[in-house]
């Protein structure tokens, strides 16, 4: 699913960024995911809604009554990339039309489209780093021209001010 990209809220440890998400061959990126990662910790999971303009369960209700013989690949392609349809079907087995769907099955596609848990392995690493947490307080700053407060004429700005506070 390399190159594909998705308007998505991802969430970590209660910090939620609304954002795109981008599939890589490593993995997610974007600036949704690399938000998210200064929040995350190994084995704690993301939560993505990859649908977060709509109640996902009354548009496929609403579909299944409008278009019963429509392929559920095919009714998501029509809110994600098709590429991306394809895929998520395949990999939580929807290969129904619409008609065929229970009402349970169509509330853990809603659901899982809409609080897609994944548990990353790892980030990239320092080396490949987008983004990275910590750096000089910014309550020890002066907002205004960034001097440090306790040593006079020592100044401070980009990346190694910890604007996240983490």
């Amino acid at each position: 699913m390399s190159g594909i990209s998705i308007d998505s809220v991802v969430s970590c440890n209660g910090a939620a960024f609304r954002e795109n998400i981008l599939f890589t061959h490593n993995g997610l990126s974007g600036p949704a995911s690399l938000q998210a990662s200064l929040y995350w910790q190994k084995s704690a999971p993301i939560t993505i809604n990859l649908l977060p303009e709509i109640n996902l369960l009354d548009w496929l209700t609403k579909m299944r009554e409008e278009k019963p013989r429509v392929q559920i690949k095919n009714i998501l392609s029509e809110l994600l990339p098709k590429r991306f349809a394809e895929q998520f079907c395949q990999y939580y087995s929807f290969h129904s039309n619409l008609s065929e769907l229970s009402d349970k099955r169509l509330h853990e596609l809603a659901h899982t489209l809409q609080n897609w848990q994944i548990f990353p392995e790892s980030t990239v690493g320092y080396k490949k780093a987008e983004v990275t947490k910590g750096g000089v307080d910014t309550d020890e700053l002066s907002s205004k021209t960034m001097s440090a407060k306790k040593v006079p004429g020592l100044y401070f700005i980009g990346e190694v001010v910890d604007v996240t506070a983490n």
